[in-house]
């Protein structure tokens, strides 16, 4: 599952990972556009109330656009609200999840916070 992040995050100008206080986080200029990890329920405080876990399970959370945010956020599951930050959504990395969406979601993170000079190469 990383392989897959490590590979799309790769493809954007300028990421870099590194480790979390827990998991993996992806930057752009010092700014957090994805982490990834696995959330206890009970153990990881915010994360395992925010996404209402009953077992361990991978966490991404990432940026949105107000307008998206909304959406993904009210979607329901495997989506949820994060407990922190206003633009925060969460994913749970359920075994049916859809890569090309990931891939959508989280080159429009990276735009939420690179500068526009880095997201004109995006096309």
């Amino acid at each position: 599952m990383l392989d897959e992040v490590r590979a799309i995050c790769a493809a954007l100008p300028e990421t870099t990972e590194q480790a979390a206080w827990v998991g993996m986080r992806w930057s752009i200029r010092n700014r957090s556009f994805v982490h990834v990890f696995t959330a206890h329920p009970g153990e990881t405080g915010a994360y395992s109330r925010a996404a209402e876990l009953t077992e361990p399970t991978v966490i991404m959370t990432f940026r949105a656009q107000p307008e998206e945010f909304d959406a993904l956020a009210g979607a329901g599951e495997p989506f949820f609200r994060a407990a922190w930050g206003k633009d925060v959504v969460g994913l749970k990395v359920l075994p049916d999840v859809d890569w090309d969406e990931v891939r959508e979601l989280l080159t429009e993170s990276y735009r939420v916070l690179a500068p526009a000079k880095l997201v004109k190469l995006l096309g």
